[in-house]
Formats: C-alpha cells, sequence, structure tokens
C-alpha cells in the first residue's frame, strides 16, 4: 500500500476539521494512555507515536524501507500503531518463520482494504477472503484444477507462442531502430499469456472488453495501493474525505459490466457447444480457466458452487496478481543484467552453449539452465513484487516472547529479509546470482521453504500462481537474454530507485535500445510451421 504524504491525501476543506479532531484526539489519549497501564501485554519495541495519527507519519514514502530502517533501531520486531489499528512488523527471518509457520493458526486472515472490499463484491474473491469453507475450498480448486501442473502443461503453447510475439516484436523494433519501453512490452506478453489462458483471448487485442480490462486492472492497482484514510482512522470509515470512494465505486461498476458481457458471452456459447454435442455434431473444446470457473458454477453436486460474483472477483484476482507482478520481476531482472554486463555475459553463454543460435530458448531448455535461474532468484531477493507479505491475527499469539494482540495487522517485510546481511554474507545488495550456485544456498527454492527467501510468502496463504509466474518470467528472460544487446537510452547506468504500491515497481520506466545477437526469426518461422502442421493434424 502506499503511505503518502498527508497533503495529498485529504480533500480540499477537510484540512480544518481534522487539525480539530487531532487537538480532541490527543487529549482523549492522553487520559486513556494514562488509566491503561498499557493492559499488561508485553508488546514488541516501538517507535514514538503521535496522537491520532500513530506511526503512520513514519511509514511515508515506501512502507517497506521505513520498516527495514526502524527495525535497524528497534529490532526485529516492531509494535506499531497505524491510526487506530494495532499493527506487528516481523523484519528477520526468525520472526517470519514464527508468524507464517510456528503460529501460522493465528495469522491465516489478511486485512481487507475498503476499496478490496469494494472491487471483490464485499470479498467474494480468492486472494483476500477469510480463511474458512469457501477459501479452503477455492485453495483446492487453485491447487487441482485453475492453476494446477496439468493445467499449466496443457496451456504450454499459449506462453510459447506470446513469448515467440514478443521476440518478433523486439526484433522490429530493433531493424528499425527504435526505442523500447520495457514496461509496455512486458505487459503485453504477460496480459496476453493470463488473458488467453484464463479466457482465450488476448489482452492487447481490439475488442472493447479487453481494452476495458487492460485499464481497469491499471485502476485496480492504483486505488488498491493508494493510502485510504477509512482503513486507519476509525473516525474516518464512513466519511469519504479523499473522495476515493466515488472512483473505487466506479471502477467496480465498469468492471461488472464488463465482466457481465464477458460472462453471458460465454454462457451462451458453453450453451451452443451443449446442442452441439447433443447433436453428435461437436468438437471438443480445450478448457480454459474460464470454462472452468462455469463448471464450478454449475456443479450441482460439487461441496460449494460458485456464484457469478465469485467468478468474476476471481478474475478481477487472476488479471491484477497475474500481469502487474511478472511484468515487474522481468523489469527489474533486465535492468539489473544491464547494470551488470558480467552477468549478462555469462547468462548468454549458458545460453549459447545449452541452446545455441538456430531455435528460440523453451520452457524445456531451463531446467538445463541453472545461472538463468540463479538470476531470476537473485531477482526476487533483492526486489520481491510484493515486498510486505501481509497478515491479520485471528487470536492473541506470542511472537519471539512478545505479545501480539487479536486483530492486529501483521507485515512480514520480505524486503528486508532478502537483504539481511545475516542471511546473505557481506554484500547482501551485491546483485550476485552465483550466491545461489554456492554452499547451502544451492538448489534454494522460492516457494516458501527458506525463510530468508520468501518472493511468494509461505504457508496456506502462499501466492497459488507462483509457479505459473516462474515459468513466465524464466521463458520471457532467457528469450530476451538469447536473442538481444540491451542498452539504456542515454548510455547512463540504469537507476533502480523504487516506486510506490502494493507491488515493487520501478520509479522511472525502462527505456532501451536493442540489438539482435542473432536473427530470431527463421526460428519462430519454423516454430510457426510446427505448430500449424500440429493443429491441422489434430484437426
Amino acid at each position: 500500500m502506499e503511505v503518502a504524504a498527508a497533503r495529498d491525501l485529504l480533500a480540499p476543506g477537510a484540512l480544518p476539521a481534522l487539525l480539530l479532531l487531532a487537538g480532541l484526539t490527543a487529549v482523549l489519549y492522553a487520559l486513556r494512555r494514562r488509566g491503561s497501564g498499557g493492559g499488561g501485554l508485553r508488546l514488541p519495541p516501538s517507535p514514538l507515536a503521535l496522537p491520532f495519527l500513530g506511526h503512520l507519519h513514519l511509514l511515508a514514502p515506501l512502507p517497506h524501507q521505513a520498516l527495514h530502517r526502524l527495525a535497524a533501531r528497534h529490532g526485529p520486531l516492531l509494535y506499531l500503531r497505524l491510526g487506530s489499528v494495532p499493527a506487528v512488523a516481523a523484519c528477520s527471518p526468525g520472526a517470519a518463520r514464527e508468524v507464517l509457520k510456528t503460529h501460522e493458526a493465528a495469522f491465516l486472515d489478511r486485512p481487507k482494504p475498503a476499496a478490496v472490499h469494494r472491487l471483490t463484491y464485499g470479498g467474494q474473491d480468492f486472494s483476500f477472503s477469510a480463511y474458512g469453507p469457501y477459501w479452503r475450498f477455492m485453495k483446492r480448486a487453485c491447487v487441482h484444477e485453475l492453476l494446477a501442473g496439468r493445467t499449466l502443461d496443457r496451456l504450454r503453447h499459449v506462453r510459447r507462442e506470446e513469448v515467440a510475439r514478443l521476440v518478433g516484436s523486439l526484433s522490429r523494433s530493433a531493424a528499425g531502430g527504435d526505442v523500447v519501453d520495457v514496461d509496455a512490452a512486458l505487459m503485453g506478453l504477460t496480459g496476453d499469456v493470463v488473458s488467453r489462458m484464463v479466457m482465450s483471448r488476448r489482452w492487447t487485442g481490439d475488442d472493447n472488453d479487453t481494452e476495458e480490462m487492460r485499464g481497469v486492472v491499471a485502476e485496480t492497482a492504483e486505488l488498491t495501493g493508494t493510502f485510504n484514510l477509512q482503513d486507519y482512522i476509525g473516525v474516518f470509515k464512513h466519511w469519504d474525505v479523499q473522495g476515493l470512494g466515488k472512483r473505487i465505486d466506479a471502477v467496480h461498476r465498469k468492471f461488472d459490466a464488463m465482466m457481465e458481457r464477458i460472462l453471458t458471452a460465454r454462457d451462451a456459447e458453453r450453451r451452443r457447444r451443449r446442442e452441439e454435442d447433443a447433436a453428435g455434431a461437436g468438437e471438443e473444446a480445450a478448457k480454459d480457466v474460464l470454462d472452468m470457473l462455469f463448471d464450478m458454477h454449475e456443479d450441482e453436486a460439487a461441496e460449494m458452487r460458485l456464484t457469478r460474483d465469485n467468478i468474476k472477483a476471481f478474475m478481477l484476482d487472476i488479471f491484477a496478481a497475474g500481469t502487474d507482478t511478472t511484468t515487474i520481476t522481468l523489469e527489474w531482472a533486465l535492468s539489473e543484467l544491464i547494470n551488470n554486463p558480467s552477468v549478462l555475459r555469462r547468462a548468454q553463454a549458458e545460453l549459447d552453449a545449452v541452446v545455441g543460435a538456430s531455435r528460440l530458448a523453451d520452457e524445456s531448455d531451463v531446467p538445463n539452465l541453472p545461472y538463468l535461474q540463479a538470476i531470476a532468484k537473485e531477482t526476487l531477493r533483492l526486489h520481491p513484487t510484493g515486498p510486505l507479505v501481509v497478515r491479520r491475527s485471528v487470536e492473541p499469539c506470542k511472537v519471539s516472547g512478545y505479545d501480539v494482540p487479536a486483530g492486529a495487522t501483521v507485515f512480514v517485510n520480505v524486503w528486508a529479509i532478502g537483504r539481511d546481511p545475516a542471511s546473505w554474507g557481506p554484500d547482501p545488495l551485491a546483485f550476485r546470482p552465483e550466491r545461489f550456485l554456492e554452499g547451502e544456498n544451492a538448489g534454494m527454492d522460492v516457494r516458501g521453504q527458506h525463510f530468508h527467501l520468501l518472493p511468494f510468502g509461505s504457508g496456506r496463504r502462499i501466492c497459488p500462481g507462483a509457479s505459473l509466474a516462474m515459468l513466465v518470467v524464466q521463458a520471457a528472460l532467457a528469450a530476451m537474454v538469447q536473442c538481444f544487446e540491451w542498452a539504456p537510452v542515454g548510455g547512463a547506468p540504469v537507476d533502480m530507485e523504487e516506486g510506490p504500491g502494493l507491488t515493487l515497481p520501478r520509479k522511472h520506466p525502462l527505456v532501451c535500445t536493442v540489438k539482435a545477437r542473432f536473427d530470431p526469426m527463421p526460428a519462430l518461422a519454423a516454430d510457426e510451421g510446427a505448430a500449424a502442421a500440429a493443429a491441422a493434424g489434430e484437426a
């Protein structure tokens, strides 16, 4: 979440009322503190708080960095008061292990910001739903159906075709001497992969629905990443001081109307298929994720039938999480490679030896590319797309000997943990993929079993799309490194400043010139011919 400066948060005319409220709250807070004595809890160390705001002022502009600095002064477990919301920050591998594994049952919920609650039909999505029967049902559906290994294998051709399409676009830019907006190019890739897997149509299509989906996802990322007083200051819970509520409602209405069109069209298509099947004239169609969701909606014998709103909310989850985060990881990886030419040269040498220059690198090559895998891990260590794993305590608990009250928001600072010298040695800020090929880090996985590397979280609420994300990141990065030389416009080193938001974007866009290392077009043409022949054979 973005914690912006106070002057940017308030609608015109609200400041006098806030100042008066702050003064009254200061008096009440002092009286309460005088009489409470702390309630007998042994809370973690805490910085000095302000009345009314608590510690909110300390978290601007980038909360993960601010928490890292606070932990250096006060210790790896912090107690904070974010307005009226109690919070705890875990900034070490040991504290993370206690929250996400040892006492996982106490931290299985996630706080639900006002924007998320509204955009997901009152919390009917999967990512932010409360831990309970519905969440467990959707978790099993993701693991065994929607994002299962066999589903990803069945849709491998989608990822391969979209990576090849990206390479073709970059080749044309290289031939024409064009400047490449890397973020836009990669967002097109990841959006097309997700959109084709989910609903069998391209994200970059020119029809109204795909264009509108791109806009909704961008607006959703902005609104959910903007600090909202309603989430932290109790008196503002029903008072839209910032005007965010109106914007959130407008985006929700736009998304709902678009999803109704998509679901209605798919419903009609499924009825047509059933009629053709009944008449013996139908052909078996490959199911995408939307078909699977419809199956779960229509199955009367299912343990839990999805509602139409559940489907819409899940679609928002998968588009919002599956496009932005993978794009950001690839952009950071490329930024690091440009700034570390020796790493780039070694990666290209590995690709030349394993794949050569007669074909395009593929997902099937990745197991034979250990250095490329190490680059992906090192990127996620330094630039986790979710710098803070956020949980909510459902019951009182002790962590590292301190009390964590029920209802507290709990932050696991993945970003800080990935830069901890105690885990990563004397050079934790250096981009050195070799660290994943040496000693105890060799073969380390990124799926939550090693608590000093948690880019996807850990435990039961680990990101269900981790496998898909790694497939796309490694295959796309392999093709981009194999086929092109990259240089930032202007020739200066790429700046590595982070931007605000729920994820970890670059502050400034990455804009590059590309030069082909070899001409990939013959290989792409051969791939297209093979795919067409396979399709004709199946027909």
